[in-house]
């Protein structure tokens, strides 16, 4: 992406698995196992930074490999050596310093609110899943039609996955 000037500005994208009725997640973790949605996710962020708030940060077992996490958070508590921002957009501002040409929001659900609301985001890569599932966390509103979907893959139910989801790339309209 070219930004003012002829300058190279990094492409800021947003990454999520939302089920069909909007579902994010349950007891703080995934109310589904897809293999497939793990694997792509690892695919598209491997080697950036990773936006997360607290509370997701908070649910890994472990530091994801490959990924630069900045976590989100006006609290103390984290572990000093963690890069953290009280902000999304002091949480981008790290990675762009960082040479990062496209840094993922990876969530939880307020962490994608605020991206969005801000009008932060340049891609929207989505694993909708086609079925609903009792959750705790919601994927936000947003204006969809700010966005253009430039990719669709359709996967039906096989070992592996049980019920069938898309593969969604999104770019933002100019």
């Amino acid at each position: 992406m070219t930004g003012r000037g002829g300058l190279s500005t990094p492409v800021v994208s947003l990454i999520a698995a939302v089920a069909e009725n909007g579902a994010l997640g349950r007891d703080g973790g995934l109310p589904w196992r897809l293999p497939a949605d793990l694997k792509r996710f690892k695919r598209l962020t491997l080697g950036h930074h990773l936006i997360l708030g607290r509370r997701t940060w908070e649910t890994l077992d472990a530091p994801l490999p490959g990924r630069i996490p900045v976590v989100v958070s006006r609290r103390g508590g984290l572990p000093a050596d963690l890069l953290q921002a009280p902000t999304v957009a002091e949480a981008l501002a790290i990675a762009v310093a960082a040479g990062d040409p496209e840094p993922f929001v990876g969530g939880g659900a307020e962490i994608f609110r605020l991206a969005l609301a801000e009008d932060r985001i340049d891609r929207l890569y989505l694993t909708r899943i086609h079925q609903a599932f009792d959750g705790d966390t919601w994927f936000p509103d947003y204006d969809e039609s700010r966005f253009e979907l430039t990719a669709r893959e359709d996967h039906s139910v096989a070992e592996g996955h049980p019920y069938p989801f898309s593969f969604l790339d999104y770019a933002r309209r100019r």
